[in-house]
């Protein structure tokens, strides 16, 4: 099976994307990173995006799925959502609908003496651009896997594939990264000096995801073993 076209959003030097008037923060952007290894470690390693767009002049965001190829994600929904329909092309125009993706990531919660000062310890990563329908039959069905498998990797191998019915009502975006920046903040508490004597804790609770184990479906065989790859999460 052909792995999705995963060439697009090579403008930007190697190693890092080029900073834009969307990308670069008003406030702390010592915080602001470009480096592609950076954005792809934190895409990599969530999976739940919150896709915003314009619908009827207003502002919609919308949490759902996604999977990394090189420089290009994908996402996928029923063909009757409306950003899904919304990327489709009306009157012959080019297709895509103009979004923003947002990925982040909570790794502690940051607690100062004073309450203006608290806060949290985040990885996230901001994207721009033009999300577009794949129609391409490959590529779709490559970016399904994607997705399956960004979630459980080794999870598409060992599930059904889509039967017709089920692909003609599935339909798939891709979004270049092009436009794209993370921010990071670590470390603990910024107290002002004159506060270090209050009697208040100061510190960091860290946050970590963690899975339970695999509980069974109720009509499962009682002798199928649970597989590796889920045992390795």
């Amino acid at each position: 099976m052909p792995a999705p076209d995963a060439t697009a959003a090579t403008n930007a030097p190697d190693n890092a994307y080029t900073p834009t008037d969307r990308t670069v923060p008003t406030r702390s952007r010592e915080r602001a990173s470009y480096d592609r290894e950076v954005v792809h470690a934190i895409l990599d390693e969530g999976y739940v995006c919150h896709l915003g767009f314009i619908r009827d002049g207003a502002p919609v965001v919308l949490p759902t799925l996604y999977g990394r190829v090189g420089e290009r994600l994908y996402l996928h929904g029923s063909t009757g959502a409306r950003p899904l329909r919304m990327a489709g092309a009306p009157g012959g125009e080019e297709p895509g609908l103009p979004v923003c993706l947002t990925v982040t990531h909570l790794d502690g919660l940051v607690l100062a003496r004073a309450a203006f000062h608290h806060s949290i310890n985040y990885r996230s990563v901001v994207v721009h651009g033009i999300a577009r329908p794949v129609t391409d039959p490959a590529e779709r069905t490559a970016a399904l896997d994607t997705l399956v498998d960004h979630v459980v990797p080794g999870r598409a191998a060992d599930s059904r594939p889509g039967n017709a019915k089920e692909l003609a009502a599935t339909a798939v975006l891709s979004l270049d990264l092009e436009e794209v920046s993370a921010k990071i903040r670590t470390g603990g508490p910024n107290d002002d000096a004159e506060d270090l004597g209050l009697p208040h804790w100061s510190g960091v609770v860290p946050v970590a995801r963690a899975y339970g184990a695999p509980v069974a479906a109720d009509d499962l065989a009682p002798d199928t073993p649970v597989p590796g790859y889920l045992t390795r999460l």
